[in-house]
């Protein structure tokens, strides 16, 4: 017998082992990560979530968490299995299209799923997954805590970078934003704020549920729960649009003159940026130890006590910079705060106090800072590539970010300039962008000018530049 003949039926049942006799190829698993530089294992390969339903309720004095997440999704591969990022808590059930679906555990926050039925490429999907337990909270590389953080009067969810995952099974990662419908049961009495809008509140055996609604697609690291005891005030801009805002009862006094220019912060970001891109405003003050940071949720950016006002810019600007137009990765947090720290110095411009390039030239002659550590950390990496995970936060990210947008503005002058911030804003509104995105966008809005020593020097190049 020739030697081929043997080769070929083997040939043939490694075809079929692998799906095609039936006329089809048979579908792959998704990746446990998107290979993020700074956290490779954050969100999945093989499908975009496009919208998360969750149901969630919580007992404050058990900290136990009884969740229900309704995932819709779209397959980007033909697909056999498929991740989702969740940290702790027991899995009690995953359904995919309404079929009971295998799932396992492995690593961290890995839960693999193995759908019934192979889903195809581009075809909608449905997973729902069953869970409860005791949220975890987690520590970031950079040392400060995140994810699910008790209170003494509830809790707090804060997700930036990684933390959404202690509280709900997602595609965590910026690259993949979602609208969102967010229900939280507690005991009556408690309040439950999230982001959006809230649609109703029914309270019924002593339970409260608070329905709230995000149709604006969101990264899941600005999603919020706050849950306690809230002074809660509604109002209406000039426009109609809607501002919330939740206080801790021990915050009100001191928040009130704060909060209360927000109307006013809105309407000259709007001017300054363009039109807000959201559908409600707002903030969320807890008590100061209940987190060690402010965060921009989406819709109403969450502060430990009372802001000061140049914070309360930063954090409302974000919904510009940073919650519509995302970073593509992590690698790019600079485009999220250099522009929310360059705002601060935009403000304090047009508000009477330092102009933008007062405050530059403090930073570049060590003078900005009391302490001179302060003042030498701006130069400690260039603000286009931190060194690793645990430095996306660190000043050369904030103000050497700002100082890389106050040169294209020396360089192109101020209408330009304000034509790129609002430009920048309206091109890529609801979506993701990187640095390569923007340095491009700069140059075709002013293409006569040459933009290569700013990138070298200032926005990829290490140490301080000669000159400023």
């Amino acid at each position: 017998m020739p030697r081929f003949a043997v080769l070929v039926p083997v040939a043939a049942l490694l075809v079929c082992a692998l799906g095609a006799c039936d006329g089809g190829v048979r579908g792959v698993a998704g990746g446990s990560g998107v290979r993020d530089p700074y956290f490779p294992k954050s969100g999945n390969g093989g499908y975009d979530v496009t919208r998360y339903g969750l149901s969630l309720d919580y007992e404050p004095g058990a900290r136990r968490l009884v969740g229900k997440a309704r995932i819709e999704a779209r397959a980007e591969k033909d697909l056999s299995a498929f991740n989702l990022d969740l940290k702790g808590m027991k899995v009690r059930s995953v359904e995919v299209e309404g079929k009971t679906a295998r799932f396992n555990r492995s690593g961290d926050h890995e839960l693999t799923v193995r759908p019934r039925d192979d889903l195809e490429k581009g075809g909608a999907f449905t997973v729902v997954v069953r869970y409860s337990g005791s949220p975890e909270t987690v520590t970031d590389p950079d040392g400060s805590e995140e994810g699910w953080l008790p209170t003494e009067d509830g809790a707090l969810a804060l997700g930036e970078p990684t933390g959404a995952m202690a509280w709900f099974p997602g595609n965590h990662h910026p690259s993949d934003k979602a609208a969102y419908d967010i229900k939280i049961s507690v005991p009556e009495g408690l309040e439950a704020v999230s982001n959006g809008e809230l649609r109703r509140k029914t309270t019924k055996g002593g339970r409260s549920v608070f329905d709230w609604h995000v149709g604006e697609p969101m990264a899941s690291y600005v999603a919020t729960v706050a849950v306690g005891e809230f002074v809660l005030r509604r109002s209406e801009m000039g426009d109609g649009l809607p501002v919330q805002v939740a206080v801790d009862p021990d915050q009100v006094a001191a928040s009130d003159e704060v909060l209360g220019r927000i109307p006013e912060i809105m309407e000259w970001a709007g001017r300054t940026f363009g039109p807000y891109p959201f559908s409600s405003t707002g903030a969320i003050v807890e008590r100061k130890d209940d987190a060690g940071y402010a965060l921009e949720t989406q819709n109403r950016p969450v502060f430990p006590g009372a802001p000061g006002i140049g914070l309360l810019v930063h954090e409302l600007v974000h919904q510009w910079y940073g919650n519509s137009v995302t970073s593509e990765s992590w690698r790019d947090m600079w485009l999220n705060e250099g522009f929310a720290t360059y705002a601060e110095w935009l403000w304090a411009e047009d508000h009477g106090g330092d102009s933008a390039e007062e405050v530059f030239d403090l930073l570049y002659a060590g003078d900005y800072y009391d302490k001179k550590a302060d003042s030498d950390a701006v130069w400690a990496f260039p603000p286009g590539r931190p060194p690793s995970a645990a430095r996306i936060s660190d000043s050369p990210v904030y103000e050497r970010g700002a100082m890389v947008l106050h040169k294209i503005r020396e360089t192109v002058g101020d209408k330009v300039f304000h034509d790129i911030l609002r430009g920048w804003a309206a091109t890529h509104r609801h979506g993701n962008a990187d640095t390569d995105d923007f340095t491009a966008y700069v140059e075709k809005k002013a293409p006569d000018q040459d933009f290569s020593e700013i990138w070298k020097d200032w926005l990829y190049g290490d140490g301080r530049p000669d000159s400023p």
